[in-house]
């Protein structure tokens, strides 16, 4: 049975291919994105021009925080799912903005939700982060861990979206599933992210920088993976869940940088530089909630994502060349 679907964020890395998932499946989309200049507009407009190929999707560009935009989304049309993927990302910019990250992240979130509320939305996803564990010591982490000792503001509002969704469910009834992302990567990833930044500037013979000794671990999980658990949260319990969407296995920046050159088949030049206000030195995810309730099977090891993705840049960065 096809779904209507809205999905906000929907011109960005994740919310893309989470669009063209319930695409594929037959379902119709309305897409939202107000096109942040965090990165090249062009990029986002890329992805969107897939999208829009499809009959079955609609988009419309505004801001989250914009009330009046959110009225016109998708006016008429009773969704059977939303899938808030908005926001302003990252952990490190956080700490330069976090004035203008709790403005989209949760002024931004509660106009979500009370559009939602509105709406009568049966099911609300989410997209919240595996930072909200900050320095969380014990692995790997829980979805019963504590999580009130954030370490950036991009953490915080994170969080902050968490306990909004949990106040809407007691509220109102809504069921909503808050699904924690481990360090997504893959095809049309944003251009700032490590793994992408990491494979461009070794493909131009350029320097990267490391922060800290190189130690620091980070279960990464490739964009098909987590597609796949967004489209199992739909199923999920009704209420209010988290859930951790990861690998469930972890690897040192070193060791991630030598992948990067086997795939790439060029050394890097590095550069060593003291870590980040905000930076934490592992992530990991506990997936077995996830499993149980909601089929959460990744099955993308790093070494095969690596590879997929450089020979996604490759390709990406041919057809640029070739214009």
């Amino acid at each position: 049975m096809s779904r209507t679907v809205f999905v906000t964020g929907a011109a960005g890395f994740i919310g893309s291919h989470v669009s063209e998932a319930f695409l594929a499946r037959g379902d119709r989309v309305f897409g939202f994105d107000n096109f942040d200049p965090f990165y090249d507009r062009r990029i986002k407009e890329r992805n969107l021009a897939k999208l829009s190929a499809h009959p079955s999707f609609s988009f419309l560009e505004g801001d989250i925080r914009d009330a009046s935009a959110l009225a016109r989304w998708g006016e008429g049309v009773s969704p059977d799912a939303l899938i808030h993927l908005a926001a302003k990302a990252g952990v490190r910019p956080s700490v330069a903005d976090p004035v203008g990250y709790a403005d989209v992240n949760i002024h931004g979130t509660i106009r979500i939700l009370e559009w939602a509320r509105e709406r009568k939305v049966p099911k609300v996803l989410f997209a919240s982060s595996s930072s909200v564990y900050g320095g969380n010591t014990k692995v790997p982490f829980s979805e019963d861990d504590f999580v009130d000792h954030p370490v950036s503001p991009y953490a915080a509002t994170k969080k902050a979206g968490e306990l909004l969704c949990h106040t809407y469910c007691h509220l109102y009834g809504m069921n909503v599933a808050a699904l924690r992302f481990f360090t997504v990567y893959g095809p049309s990833q944003r251009p700032e992210m490590a793994i992408h930044k990491f494979t461009r500037r070794i493909m131009d013979g350029k320097e990267i920088d490391l922060y800290g000794d190189g130690s620091s671990r980070r279960d990464y999980t490739y964009i098909d993976d987590i597609v796949s658990g967004v489209l199992g949260a739909l199923t999920a319990p009704p209420g209010y869940r988290v859930y951790n969407l990861g690998e469930s296995d972890t690897i040192s920046l070193s060791d991630l940088v030598a992948l990067i050159e086997k795939a790439c088949g060029k050394a890097a030049v590095r550069r060593v530089k003291p870590p980040q206000p905000g930076d934490v030195p592992v992530t990991y995810a506990d997936i077995s909630r996830a499993r149980k309730e909601i089929g959460y099977d990744p099955r993308t090891p790093i070494g095969r994502g690596v590879e997929r993705f450089v020979d996604w840049y490759r390709k990406q960065a041919a057809a640029e060349a070739g214009r």
